[in-house]
């Protein structure tokens, strides 16, 4: 009899479950070295699941080393010695060198000769070529504020007169942000970064959304934080999982994205941000908000940083994706009982934050040179994002989230960690969803970035690919 899969809220995702079940027959020699295993349609229909879920329990287990693919016969078992063959994981298996590895391989390091880049994580450089914070910097250094600015450390805090600016921004958003509520870090990174050293410890529970971002995943990882993974829809995370995993497992905080999430490009709803703050205060967990897409977002959508009057959320923002991806200014607002700890940790980790691109950017937005710069930036998006959409329906991707925002996250129908592989060589930058999944899950989803996916050439190399990869599956399937 087959045991079944658990699906309730809380439950491990379906592949892990699979993945176990396999491994444990592995281990108990109920599935012998070098058999051949169900193939994935015969699995699929087994255990009344979509064939892509037995495609990723398998992938799964081959990373283990537990089985082998051999081409157009399926899928084998392996030798394997006693040690490998522990239980599935709960939390994510990505430790931290892994996790900055696979940035590096499928996100940042493009191909000797690049010839698009349809899963990067930033706007073309064409398009940030705005000549205001030069002039900023130009004027700054020609200024007596200069020598005030880089003759000594600065306040751990960042510079007054951005933090000043920002709060007033903020409060323009219901977010009651004092000065003394800001922290200026190097980008959204180091905040995301300070608020896991400084607000966990090792063995903390924390709720992760799946997809999402992976470079908190391994920064949680590195802090020793056990991942609770919980789906993103339309309107925010699955609801029933957090409190799921809020009841059994008392997560210490939640990150996730509110508005324009990556890789998906939704936003949080109404209903489901008030939710979140219900659950957030019944169970004592913090809600760890990043909103650095929030330049780029054309239609207004809740804050919980605002709903919440910054008591139980810490907001999270920066400026790369709006001026340029090495002009790392961020920063954080968070509850006055947890400022001194996330000061502290800031201190110890790099004394302070860079004053002179803080003081400049304090100057762009006493000019207001930065709203008409993302007015524009937004208006140029959109007619890119329509016509990618275009595009990707042409070549039968189907989004699974209204595209919106800078990414769309697009089902292929094909393992995109191989066709990431098969791009890569002919010099295409795709971002595949295994790098967005917290358990490193390989599946057919990709991130499409609307405004670097207007090369007709990737798109006829991604149609020859995917044609391929079809025709192995249905040979290995049979």
């Amino acid at each position: 009899m087959t045991p079944a899969l658990h699906r309730q809220s809380g439950a491990l995702p379906l592949h892990l479950q699979l993945a176990a079940q396999l491994q444990r027959q592995i281990h108990d020699q109920a599935m012998v070295a070098g058999s051949r295993v169900a193939s994935v349609r015969d699995c699929a229909r087994r255990f009344g699941v979509n064939p892509q879920t037995v495609v990723a329990a398998y992938d799964w287990l081959q990373a283990r080393g537990l089985l082998e693919s051999r081409p157009r016969q399926g899928f084998y078992v392996r030798p394997v010695a006693a040690a490998d063959t522990a239980p599935a994981a709960t939390s994510c298996p990505l430790c931290p060198t892994q996790g900055a590895g696979l940035l590096r391989s499928n996100l940042g390091q493009a191909p000797a000769e690049l010839r698009a880049s349809p899963g990067a994580g930033t706007l073309p450089a064409s398009w940030l070529q705005t000549p205001a914070p030069a002039r900023a910097l130009h004027q700054l250094l020609r200024r007596a504020q200069c020598g005030e600015a880089t003759a000594s450390y600065g306040p751990a805090e960042g510079d007054p007169l951005l933090r000043e600016l920002l709060a007033r921004q903020l409060a323009e958003l219901d977010v009651p942000a004092r000065m003394e509520d800001l922290l200026l870090c190097n980008g959204a990174t180091q905040a995301l970064d300070l608020v896991l050293r400084a607000l966990t410890r090792p063995g903390d529970a924390v709720l992760v959304e799946q997809p999402g971002w992976p470079l908190p995943f391994a920064q949680a990882a590195r802090c020793g934080l056990e991942q609770l993974a919980v789906a993103r829809r339309g309107d925010g995370p699955d609801l029933q999982q957090v409190e799921g995993w809020a009841r059994t497992r008392r997560p210490r905080l939640m990150l996730l994205v509110s508005r324009l999430h990556n890789p998906t490009g939704s936003s949080l709803g109404c209903a489901c941000a008030h939710r979140l703050l219900e659950l957030a205060r019944q169970y004592g967990f913090l809600l760890v908000e990043d909103d650095v897409y929030a330049a780029l977002c054309e239609q207004a959508s809740p804050l919980l940083s605002a709903m919440d009057r910054l008591q139980r959320t810490v907001l999270i923002g920066g400026f790369s994706k709006l001026l340029a991806p090495g002009w790392r200014v961020g920063y954080l607002a968070a509850p006055p009982e947890q400022m001194t700890r996330l000061r502290e940790a800031k201190l110890l980790g790099g004394l302070a934050s860079p004053l002179l691109t803080e003081r400049a950017l304090a100057l762009l937005l006493q000019r207001g040179g930065l709203h008409r710069h993302a007015a524009a930036l937004r208006a140029r998006l959109a007619r890119a994002r329509q016509l990618a959409v275009h595009l990707a329906r042409q070549h039968e991707c189907r989004f699974l989230f209204p595209p919106r925002g800078l990414f769309g996250w697009v089902d292929t129908g094909v393992d995109t960690e191989r066709l990431a592989r098969g791009l890569h060589r002919q010099g295409y930058l795709i971002a595949p969803g295994h790098c967005f999944d917290p358990v490193g899950a390989a599946g057919s989803c990709m991130r499409l970035n609307f405004a670097q996916a207007q090369d007709a050439s990737f798109w006829q190399a991604f149609a020859t690919m995917r044609r391929a990869l079809r025709d192995d599956a249905e040979r290995g399937a049979e």
